[in-house]
């Protein structure tokens, strides 16, 4: 019993920390992560080398869609 409450919190654990890094920031915290300007961004929207949603009618960005932009 002991065990497999363990396992649980463990997988509890896995799941809360993918959500972080999947968590999605706008544009302007973009820019201050990156601390890179707001038309840098956009200009890396406009040649396609950054993944973006606007389903929602804002520009958003998952923080692992900005790593990959910055890392290459």
């Amino acid at each position: 019993m002991e065990i497999r409450a363990i396992e649980l919190l463990n997988e509890i654990k896995s799941l809360i920390l993918g959500k972080v890094n999947e968590r999605w920031l706008t544009i302007k915290e973009v820019s201050d992560y990156t601390s890179l300007s707001e038309s840098t961004i956009r200009r890396a929207i406009k040649k396609g080398v950054l993944k973006f949603s606007d389903k929602t009618g804002r520009l958003l960005f998952k923080v692992s869609s900005v790593d990959r932009w910055l890392n290459g």
